[in-house]
């Protein structure tokens, strides 16, 4: 699996993530929390001067998934199943989104990929500006299955 630093440096270096400004900040020692931050520049802007939606999207996009890969092991296949985003409010500097995975919420995950075979949990995550002002609200769902023996 993944080291911390690795990842940081990847994300940062990943070519849609450098394009935007996107910077992952944190990443804990168990890969259940990661924060990431967006600053506004002239390239991420749209054409009234706030944040490009796309760009809002792309800051939020891949962490889940890593993380229930980080945490649920090789066994397990993860994939993003469906996504939303909702803009609450223009954002004009810069924007943040924190995500946790708790103890409780990977358990749930193995219990139902046990009893159903498969599981598709559903997460909210927030993007705030400094002032911890909601400027856009994602809802993410997952896929997560066993991997097929062979």
């Amino acid at each position: 699996m993944l080291k911390k630093s690795t990842l940081i440096r990847l994300m940062s270096l990943y070519p849609p993530y450098l394009g935007a400004g996107i910077r992952v900040t944190r990443v804990s020692h168990d890969f259940r929390e990661i924060d990431v931050r967006m600053g506004l520049r002239w390239w991420n802007r749209n054409y009234v001067g706030t944040h490009f939606g796309g760009s809002l999207y792309s800051m939020i996009d891949p962490f889940l998934m890593l993380m229930f890969l980080e945490n649920l092991g090789r066994d397990y296949v993860v994939w993003d199943k469906a996504a939303t985003i909702r803009f609450k409010t223009p954002g004009r500097g810069t924007v943040f989104a924190r995500f946790r995975l708790t103890e409780d919420d990977i358990n749930a995950v193995r219990v139902a990929v046990e009893r159903d075979g498969r599981a598709q949990p559903t997460f909210t995550v927030a993007i705030t500006d400094s002032e911890g002002q909601l400027i856009a609200e994602a809802e993410k769902v997952l896929s997560v299955k066993k991997k097929a023996v062979a």
